[in-house]
């Protein structure tokens, strides 16, 4: 009798341990993203994020985790939506993102200054043309100067970073990266406001 309280007791204090270190992993996991970016970065490749079954044989250094993989992970996270409101857009490794995220069935919607559409090497002719993405442009006398994406309506991506090559790789540029209901709420409702 009383070693199967002693039993009953083990069995217990087990269950009650296992709860509480499963609580924690819980936590843990849905901890809200807040992260911070700086560029310029150096010129690496990407094409693992891009494409993880290809094996890249470039020339560029592989392996190293820069801002650029950390940006292309976040949107590449996109499961249902991603709306992006920036005023340049010249980026191909980030326009691949993009076109692998409608690739997959995640709505997708760019809204860029009217005046960028055509400036040297704008993607937006390539989102355009390939894949159909919804793209708009700001018409309005008022530039539209944002830099800001919102992925999944949950996960805000937002700095002095325009999606250019000169962006990511030849200015002192920032991006913030949060879940905080409170700060994406509000270019939740600005995007839909422009679009």
């Amino acid at each position: 009798s009383v070693m199967w309280k002693k039993v009953g007791l083990g069995i217990g204090a087990f269950c009650l341990a296992t709860e509480l270190v499963l609580s924690v992993l819980r936590r843990r996991r849905s901890r809200p993203v807040n992260e911070v970016l700086f560029f310029p970065c150096e010129a690496v490749c990407v094409e693992h994020i891009l494409n993880p079954s290809f094996s890249c044989f470039c020339s560029l250094p592989h392996g190293q985790e820069t801002s650029i993989h950390i940006l292309l992970r976040h949107i590449l996270s996109a499961s249902s939506s991603l709306d992006v409101c920036m005023f340049a857009f010249t980026n191909t490794d980030l326009s691949r993102a993009v076109l692998a995220l409608r690739s997959r069935g995640v709505a997708i919607r760019v809204l860029v200054e009217e005046k960028n559409i055509s400036i040297c090497g704008s993607q937006i002719p390539v989102l355009l043309g390939a894949a159909g993405v919804c793209v708009r442009f700001n018409r309005t006398p008022i530039s539209m100067h944002h830099k800001f994406a919102v992925v999944d309506d949950r996960r805000l991506i937002t700095g002095s970073l325009n999606w250019t090559c000169t962006g990511v790789h030849d200015s002192n540029e920032n991006v913030i990266v949060t879940e905080v209901r409170g700060l994406v709420r509000p270019y939740v409702t600005q995007f839909a406001r422009l679009w």
